[in-house]
């Protein structure tokens, strides 16, 4: 796929893999939307891409919000003409087991991480079909393949990305727009820190779940974004970011019901 001089819609632009990727599309001469809640970050990704002789326009939304993502085409249309890749990168995460995790929080998550994918998905399909060539990337995660003890919203939801990524490439066959479905594995963003807990853990536990977490979180968000940007290019159906997302893909094929007695003892609960 060349990218040069097509328009992509980046959600969660203002900073991590979503950054990483619309700076990788913007070496690559593609025009960019950017999309985020953080009208700050996506300034700063603004300024990165525009000095790399790209055209970007600003739109700090809610994914989550329905009535904004209905508007959205119509401010990009206005904004760029047209518009040839969506990516749905946009997410959140919740720490705590099932039990733990109170249903507002849980539903929240849900709207953000799958929701808004399903949402952002339907709104720009006929922007999409009037392209030439076209592409949705969705970002799941490596939690979108195991299944963590103490993440059951997160891997629910990036489950859900994964499934609803697979059959839409299914269902799109035979036309000129292709899906890919992406798995991160430890990328250093800022998502553990920013994950919401449940009322009454102890702060110190809280501390020590964060820092077990980010020990994982190794990989430059830019490098993530060149690894995505690359299988867009080749396009690939599937993208393992990273070595342990390929370690872990394998041992889950290996063993799909017994994995985590291995995994456990190598990742943080």
């Amino acid at each position: 796929m060349n990218l040069r001089d097509r328009v992509a819609l980046v959600t969660g632009a203002g900073g991590g893999i979503g950054r990483g990727i619309a700076l990788a599309l913007a070496r690559r001469g593609c025009h960019l939307a950017l999309a985020d809640i953080d009208a700050a970050g996506i300034a700063v990704t603004a300024t990165q891409a525009e000095a790399l002789g790209v055209r970007t326009s600003r739109h700090v939304v809610d994914v989550a919000d329905r009535a904004v993502v209905a508007a959205l085409p119509a401010a990009l249309r206005e904004a760029h003409g047209r518009v040839d890749l969506l990516v749905n990168n946009a997410g959140v995460a919740v720490g705590g087991t099932f039990e733990q995790v109170s249903e507002a929080d849980f539903d929240w998550l849900m709207a953000i991480n799958f929701g808004a994918v399903v949402c952002m998905t339907r709104a720009f399909l006929p922007l999409l079909h009037a392209s030439d060539d076209a592409r949705i990337v969705n970002v799941s995660s490596v939690y979108g393949l195991i299944s963590p003890p103490g993440q059951s919203a997160y891997s629910a939801s990036k489950f859900a990305v994964r499934g609803f990524s697979n059959a839409l490439r299914h269902e799109l066959e035979g036309t000129r727009i292709g899906v890919t479905v992406v798995h991160p594995g430890g990328v250093a963003t800022a998502i553990a820190r920013s994950a919401r807990v449940p009322a009454g853990i102890p702060a110190e536990e809280i501390a020590l779940r964060r820092a077990a977490s980010e020990k994982m979180l190794r990989m430059a968000p830019a490098r993530a974004g060149e690894i995505i940007v690359s299988a867009v290019e080749r396009r690939r159906a599937r993208v393992l970011v990273g070595g342990d997302a390929v370690v872990v893909a394998l041992i889950e094929r290996l063993a799909p019901v017994r994995y985590w007695r291995l995994l456990g003892r190598l990742l943080p609960r």
